[in-house]
């Protein structure tokens, strides 16, 4: 078992570049740093990554360490917690690969849609508008509102075949008058 006495002499030899106090330290102490950066970044592989760094951190910057009655231990999880946090930080926020997002489509028309039936619609009316006004309305009754044609017979007092022969004419009035 290691004291903190130990760490504390390992780390004054690691100040002068002793490597062999460099690798007693990795011993005695990567297990515990290893398992503080797997808490932060539930990523076995990246925490190996994060331990190497850390130990990099740890032989560069030894000459900062103070004896000050705190562990060592202390200030290498410190060092070990700052660069797994780094390294979530540098990961940025948890996305969503752009292939698994689903498509999400507003009900209704499009925009696009909705501009072409307007176009249409005004299209329609304005054909409307050049037949005459009986016929016009025969055709609404008929074709928007649903009516039979004996009813729209009986509205304009006509018999049944002169109004589908109104009808007839309209409707190749109407669709000369869209063509064009």
């Amino acid at each position: 078992m290691t004291t903190p006495q130990d760490l504390e002499e390992m780390m004054a030899r690691i100040q002068l570049r002793d490597r062999s106090a460099f690798s007693s330290l990795y011993s005695a102490t990567s297990a515990k740093l290893f398992g503080v950066i797997l808490r932060v970044l539930k990523d076995r592989a990246g925490a190996e990554d994060v331990l190497q760094d850390v130990y990099v951190k740890i032989w560069n910057k030894a000459d900062r360490y103070r004896v000050t009655g705190h562990s060592p231990m202390t200030w290498m999880i410190t060092i070990a917690r700052n660069a797994a946090i780094d390294r979530l930080r540098a990961q940025g926020p948890a996305t969503d690969d752009v292939d698994d997002i689903v498509t999400l489509s507003a009900l209704g028309a499009t925009p696009e849609q909705t501009a072409i039936a307007a176009s249409e619609a005004g299209r329609i009316v304005d054909c409307l508008a050049e037949l005459d006004a009986d016929r016009a309305n025969a055709v609404r009754g008929v074709y928007l509102e649903g009516q039979s044609y004996q009813d729209m017979a009986l509205r304009y007092d006509v018999p049944l075949n002169t109004m589908k022969t109104w009808l007839r004419r309209s409707l190749n009035s109407l669709k000369e008058c869209l063509a064009s």
